[in-house]
């Protein structure tokens, strides 16, 4: 037995170190763009600017996030997700560096959406970069801790991290700190990250061939022409838009408002704040790390891309439900509570819509990814205003968490009705090519 063993080919573990780099990418960029939820009242104060403008200045990231998400996705697609990631990862880091010293309304507004512009890339780059890096019966964990885990994470220690920060240099101090957190992961991805298998020297003939049976023929190539037909005609695209759209809605909301919810509504101070808001993204690392298992499970026993919309339908109708107590009987208790349970269930879908994102344009995962990042991110323009706008209006967060449920139920709705049936995905036997060790198993 032992022979046997020492004759088979050592097989490299690079896909999970280059699946840790875009871990890290995400945790990174969902701290940089929350941190100014933490640092409402001082910059506020400092900026002389009201709360509904904050609710614009909020909406200000996702304008461009959205724009780029989308824009993105064909770039990544032809030149490869590295380049993308490297320029915008440079391009974000120096906005966060300049944030503080904005000044005004004006030119925090502006900040706030050349952010976003550096940010949009990550999604489209990191879905193109697990198609390209991971068969598929391990993308629905991988996923999972990037779209889920990697963004629940980073929030879940981003409200202890950001809110010590604050109070022991400052909230200018933090920004600075956090565009110091950028240049470092640039300076490691430079060296490390590569587009495929093919371009990283230290893979092996055995990851190699690993990787290359569990991908369909067409997720092979490094660099595509971009088709935009495909991609506007899927039906089952613009059902995960829907979606996406509306567990967005929800993700944003509280992202944005949860701090100054608890703060205003209870009366907590910023460091209880900090620490209350850890419950929520804790139950989404839960949720999240649930759903990529329950994914990888279905799938790898019916081979069916439509198992996703039922596990994401579902969890999308559940989440939604939850909040129902907040806004018919509100506590400190029940709001943290249910919150979590809401967001918790939420996250089951963290990683599933750029899995289902893949199966709907397998050929251009980028663009399939980025189409599906511009739905979330559009949720993101609208609901810090939405919510801006209730506060503002009425001094009560209630009818925003209503509009959480309404949304959650019509995205749940469309996932579980309208999908079109696709085709079972049938993992080729080996690779052909010659330069390839066949597959140990």
């Amino acid at each position: 037995m032992s022979s046997v063993r020492s004759a088979r080919p050592e097989r490299s573990r690079v896909r999970w170190l280059t699946l840790g780099l875009i871990v890290a990418l995400i945790v990174i960029n969902y701290i940089d763009r929350s941190a100014v939820s933490y640092a409402v009242d001082p910059l506020t104060k400092a900026f002389g600017i009201s709360k509904s403008q904050y609710g614009y200045v909020s909406s200000a990231f996702s304008i461009g996030y959205m724009v780029f998400a989308f824009l993105a996705g064909p770039l990544v697609d032809r030149y490869g997700a590295r380049r993308v990631l490297l320029l915008g990862v440079a391009l974000w880091s120096v906005v966060t560096a300049v944030t503080p010293v904005s000044g005004t309304f004006i030119g925090l507004f502006v900040a706030r959406v050349v952010l976003g512009a550096g940010e949009g890339p990550g999604f489209p780059a990191a879905t193109r970069t697990v198609s390209r890096w991971l068969p598929q019966k391990e993308r629905g964990r991988a996923l999972a801790m990037v779209g889920g885990v990697a963004v629940a994470g980073s929030l879940l220690i981003g409200g202890p991290v950001v809110t010590q920060l604050i109070a022991g240099l400052g909230w200018r101090g933090m920004f600075w700190v956090l565009a110091g957190l950028g240049a470092l992961w640039f300076a490691v991805a430079y060296a490390l990250l590569r587009n495929t298998p093919d371009e990283h020297p230290r893979v092996s003939a055995a990851e190699h061939a690993h990787i290359a049976e569990g991908q369909l023929e067409e997720e092979r190539s490094a660099r595509v022409h971009v088709q935009w037909r495909p991609v506007l005609t899927s039906r089952n695209l613009w059902i995960i838009a829907v979606g996406y759209f509306a567990w967005g809605f929800m993700f944003w909301g509280f992202m944005y408002w949860l701090p100054e919810y608890l703060s205003s509504q209870y009366d907590l101070s910023i460091t209880a704040v900090g620490l209350f808001t850890v419950a929520p993204w804790a139950a989404g690392v839960i949720g999240a790390l649930v759903g990529g298992v329950i994914t990888d499970k279905a799938f790898s026993r019916t081979g069916s891309p439509r198992t996703r919309f039922t596990i994401m339908g579902v969890a999308l109708l559940l989440s939604g439900a939850a909040l129902i107590p907040i806004f018919t009987a509100p506590s400190l208790t029940v709001s943290v509570t249910f919150i979590s349970i809401g967001v918790g269930l939420g996250f089951v879908t963290g990683g599933i819509w750029w899995v289902a994102a893949i199966d709907a344009v397998p050929a251009q995962p980028g663009v399939a990814a980025g189409f599906a990042d511009a739905s979330f991110a559009l949720s993101g323009v609208v609901a810090p205003s939405v919510m801006g706008f209730i506060v503002s209006s009425t001094g009560s967060f209630s009818s925003g968490f209503v509009v959480m449920t309404v949304l959650a139920v019509i995205g749940a709705g469309s996932l579980l009705i309208l999908p079109k049936r696709e085709r079972r995905h049938e993992l080729p036997p080996t690779r052909r090519e010659p330069d390839l060790a066949p597959n140990p198993h």
